[in-house]
């Protein structure tokens, strides 16, 4: 081919340009295209007409992947990822059990373990419904804080990255608040004391979580129910030759009202995370939560109504 043939051959030119010489085609118009006007597409590259084109064509569902994927990305950072709140309640009730230890008289179990009759108005006992949470600090022998202790270190390194410390915290005393309002609703009267509600709050939201983000949840699942049957299996052991099961229950010293109400109450709060996880929830997700402790504390009229 002579040069002038060369010249004349438009397809031997950028449509766009005519002055540039490219042998590149868009793979759509196979128009030859420069390097300025060529645009990498999944097929190859593309002319700004095509481009175009294409954009005009997107659905809502493909413009609304564009807009999320275009969102700036919060980098997590090493203080983020570690469970301070977690590792912050461990020393916490670990300082209390010392004290209990230290103090005699039984002092310390005195002032923050809980009975319903120190929230319901007009019993023998004095209102102090600090013990609705305090309680929370509190245990009863070594074994007791050392495998609830075991529990949230197991769970809470996994749950407080994800969720983050605020919530976190949210989670671990609503769920304690759930169980102590468990106890006062169907065991009054009865002291109680450890983390326990708290415990089984936080395996009921990493169970609604689980699910909602898509994880296998069916060890998850196999756990609880074993952590759930142990009292009645004791109870039911106990109960054989000695006595009637609701009394081998009782001596049990397993309250499992409260790991009934804790458990109820970290899975509703676990659903409210996970409902309400953008950013512009947040308003939402906070007035849900404070929602949720002020029923549970409305819940507490009923034994003021019920065994007063």
């Amino acid at each position: 081919m002579t040069t002038d043939a060369f010249a004349r051959n438009s397809d031997n030119f950028c449509y766009r340009h005519p002055d540039r010489v490219s042998f590149v085609l868009c793979q759509r118009c196979l128009r030859t295209i420069c390097p300025e006007c060529q645009t990498q597409a999944a097929v190859g590259v593309i002319c700004p007409e095509c481009m175009r084109d294409q954009q005009k064509a997107r659905t809502e569902v493909q413009k609304k992947t564009e807009r999320r994927a275009a969102r700036p990305v919060r980098a997590v950072t090493l203080s983020d990822a570690r469970p301070y709140a977690t590792y912050g309640i461990i020393l916490a009730t670990a300082v209390v059990y010392l004290l209990q230890q230290l103090i005699p008289g039984r002092f310390v179990e005195g002032w923050l373990a809980f009975n319903s009759l120190f929230v319901i108005p007009g019993s023998e006992a004095a209102f102090q419904p600090w013990r609705l949470v305090t309680v929370l600090f509190v245990h009863g022998n070594f074994w007791h804080i050392a495998l609830n202790m075991l529990a949230l270190w197991l769970i809470g390194r996994s749950l407080e990255p994800l969720l983050g410390h605020g919530r976190f915290l949210a989670l671990y005393f609503l769920s304690g608040l759930g169980g102590s309002v468990a106890v006062a609703l169907l065991a009054p009267g009865v002291w109680v004391v450890g983390a326990s509600g708290a415990i089984f709050g936080l395996f009921g939201a990493l169970l609604v979580i689980g699910r909602h983000i898509g994880a296998n949840i069916t060890s998850i699942a196999i756990i609880i129910a074993i952590n759930f049957a142990l009292p009645f299996v004791f109870a039911l052991v106990g109960s054989i030759g000695r006595g009637s099961f609701a009394d081998a229950l009782a001596s049990s010293q397993i309250s499992w009202q409260a790991h009934l109400g804790g458990f109820l109450v970290g899975a509703l709060v676990g659903f409210i995370f996970a409902r309400t996880r953008t950013a512009a929830r947040r308003a939402l997700q906070i007035w849900l939560l404070v929602g949720t402790g002020v029923v549970l504390l409305a819940l507490l009229t009923i034994p003021v109504l019920l065994y007063r």
